[in-house]
This record gives structure tokens, C-alpha cells and sequence, in this order.
């Protein structure tokens, strides 16, 4: 499985959004492979314009759902110090969303830089489209 991060949710959503985002995620999609947590969740749909609410929940109550535990805050805490004793901050809903996927065995699909600060400190795995978008597998 595939974390998508909030921002590829966005990009994707948007009218004149990056194609290859577009497809990606897409990809994912139709592979069954894309999954989301809670803080994407509440990222996307908190900034969620009043027409685009519904259409955009929709997508929430069919694409898989990783659940953040008790474990994935106290991961989190530990990256976090783990980042700041590197003189880095980074937003911790990034952190927690890292949290999750690094327990959970997933890797992430973003295009936010911070999450490739996390891959180079954590070890996280991000996912890379294939070709013209296509799904990537491991």
C-alpha cells in the first residue's frame, strides 16, 4: 500500500494540477494500492471549499484507511527529537504521517520536499510513479 500525501490529494483535485500528479494518483487508484491516514484526512478536507466537500469525502469512504494508533504518535515524538537534535523542524503532521507509514510497512507518495528530508533521516520509503504515471510495484 501507497500513503498518499494530502498534497498529491490537492494537486490532483485541481483543474489545472500537475498531469503526471493527476496520473499517478490515478494509477494508485485503479491498482487498489492507494491508502490514506487520519492527518491527510483532516489536511485535504479542512481546506476543502464548501462545493468541493462532498465529492472530495468521497474518495475517503472508498480508498483504504491506515489508522493512527498509540504507536504511531510515540514514533513520531522519536522522529521529531531525532529531527530537531539535526537542527530540523519539520510540520508534524508530516512527521506523524511518516509515523504511520514507516509501522505500517507502506511507502508515501508526495510531492512535498519535507517528506524526502524524512526519507534521507528515517530510512522512510517513498513511492515513485512509473512510467507515464503507471503504477510502480516495489
Amino acid at each position: 500500500m501507497v500513503l498518499v500525501d494530502s498534497c498529491v490529494w490537492i494537486e490532483a483535485g485541481k483543474a489545472q494540477g500537475d498531469v503526471r500528479v493527476k496520473l499517478a494518483l490515478r494509477a494508485l487508484l485503479d491498482e487498489a494500492e492507494a491508502g490514506f491516514c487520519g492527518p491527510v484526512k483532516l489536511e485535504v478536507l479542512g481546506a476543502a471549499r464548501k462545493e468541493r466537500r462532498k465529492a472530495l469525502n468521497f474518495f475517503f469512504e472508498v480508498v483504504p484507511y491506515v489508522p493512527v494508533v498509540e504507536k504511531h504518535w510515540d514514533r513520531a515524538k522519536e522522529l521529531g527529537w531525532k529531527l530537531r537534535d539535526k537542527g530540523m523542524s519539520l510540520p508534524w503532521n508530516d512527521v506523524l504521517i511518516a509515523a504511520v507509514a514507516l509501522d505500517s510497512d507502506c511507502r508515501v507518495y508526495s510531492v512535498d520536499g519535507h517528506f524526502e528530508v524524512l526519507r534521507d533521516i528515517t530510512g522512510l520509503i517513498l513511492y515513485q510513479p512509473g512510467y507515464a504515471g503507471g503504477f510502480s510495484p516495489e
